[in-house]
């Protein structure tokens, strides 16, 4: 008899879930919440804009600089330092709303597929109510009908105990989900407010690095030209680089640059590794690019697409690295270097070339815009270029993977590709490592 009162709590809680309508009625199925979700985090970071007031208050923190190259050299890196951990945040958060979303839809599914089934084992709960065994026997019939009904309760009674206790269960972790989710979403905006601000910055900072760049805006557009004219005649890489460093004077000059400097730093025989690339205030290479063998940061933030020898979506051998990236996600330099071409070429899209000196060239393609002027020196961690977004009218719509821009990095060593791996630091090449 202590049974029935927990019984009845039982029949009467299973009634309320297994009566009412069903989930397709009032809620969206799993496939439409995972679109809604994937929708929700593309609006969250794709949308975000600052007020007119904070951009007027981040043009005048920049203009208070000191408006001297090693100052904005400093300032930027420090910036895009701060962008690519904030990009790096952002897409773990999408990587845990994803996961919380898929779990959040298992749970609904769950749930779903066990209405019917629970609503007909308390149909026959509530039809053995309506004839209920006799509480006294007095006829032989009475006792078989007794039996019977203790038989059927004792199977079915644990049954829907069980039952009940699964329903529980996923109903709270049910609501703890929605909670994460939601405390999720406003890790996403704080940091997507802050990478705004971020990216605001850099490009106000890029800006006061162009002015200050632009005393010879016509013989800079004059060799830009050229330097175009040569791209397209140009019959690869190989050949586009030896030639606009012989017929450029920017890129020649910066050239020439780079090899009095890889000259200077020179280590003697014997002499310890460096183990960093030096202040950010620098105006040339810290050390050798031989020697910064371990100490390169990667370009951007994100996974390994295809690695370096294996083959691309072509089937081709790939002379470099691809990196899956987020839209719109920053591209800092990964070297010391002088940008002997910037500009379109051929199916690599925007294509960045820069001399580390010693004769290595980083070569950076993919980008859909990109900062930096032929001729220019340029600091490892340095904004140099930003990634594609997607005009999507709903991410839900649309394969996530399949919609990541690619950044394609290349060394080579005169002329020639080589496996960019040894150079990166150990936290990136385990990134690149996937």
């Amino acid at each position: 008899m202590a049974q029935v009162p927990a019984r009845g709590i039982l029949i009467f809680a299973l009634a309320a879930f297994a009566a009412g309508p069903a989930p397709a009625q009032t809620e969206p199925g799993p496939s439409e919440t995972l679109d809604a979700r994937q929708a929700e985090l593309d609006a969250v970071t794709r949308d975000m804009a600052l007020t007119e007031e904070r951009q007027e208050e981040l043009r005048r923190e920049i203009e208070s600089l000191e408006h001297d190259d090693a100052t904005l050299n400093e300032t930027l890196i420090g910036v895009g330092k701060r962008v690519h951990g904030l990009e790096t945040q952002i897409s773990d958060s999408e990587e845990r709303m994803r996961a919380l979303s898929n779990n959040e839809a298992a749970i609904r599914a769950s749930l779903a597929d066990r209405r019917d089934v629970l609503a007909e084992v308390l149909a026959a709960l509530q039809r053995m109510g309506h004839r209920p065994p006799p509480a006294i026997l007095v006829r032989p019939e009475d006792a078989l009908d007794s039996v019977r009904s203790a038989i059927l309760l004792g199977a079915v009674v644990p049954d829907l105990r069980g039952a009940a206790d699964k329903l529980t269960a996923d109903l709270h972790a049910l609501i703890a989900l929605r909670a994460e989710i939601a405390r999720e979403q406003d890790r996403m905006r704080g940091d997507a407010t802050a990478l705004a601000e971020d990216r605001k910055r850099i490009e106000l900072l890029l800006d006061q690095k162009r002015q200050q760049r632009e005393e010879s805006v016509a013989a800079l557009a004059e060799e830009e030209k050229r330097s175009a004219d040569l791209a397209e005649q140009a019959t690869g890489l190989r050949d586009l680089i030896s030639t606009i460093e012989k017929q450029v004077a920017a890129a020649a000059r910066a050239s020439e640059e780079a090899e009095r400097a890889a000259a200077a730093n020179q280590r003697p025989a014997g002499s310890a590794a460096p183990t960093s690339l030096g202040e950010n205030s620098r105006l040339a290479p810290a050390v050798a690019f031989a020697d910064a063998k371990g100490l390169l940061p990667l370009p951007v933030s994100g996974r390994r697409s295809v690695g370096f020898g294996e083959k691309d979506r072509l089937g081709a051998t790939s002379q470099g690295v691809s990196i899956a990236t987020r839209p719109g996600a920053q591209v800092n330099s990964p070297t010391d270097g002088w940008v002997v071409y910037a500009g379109p070429f051929r199916s690599y899209g925007q294509l960045l070339i820069l001399n580390a000196g010693g004769g290595y060239h980083v070569l950076l393609a993919g980008m859909e815009r990109i900062d930096v002027q032929l001729g220019q020196f340029v600091l490892a961690g340095e904004p140099v270029a930003a990634m594609t977004t997607p005009r999507l009218a709903s991410a839900g719509t649309v394969d996530v993977a399949a919609a990541q821009p690619l950044l394609y990095i290349e060394f080579r060593k005169d002329g020639s590709p080589i496996d960019p791996s040894p150079w990166w630091v150990a936290s990136s090449d385990q990134k690149v490592g996937g």
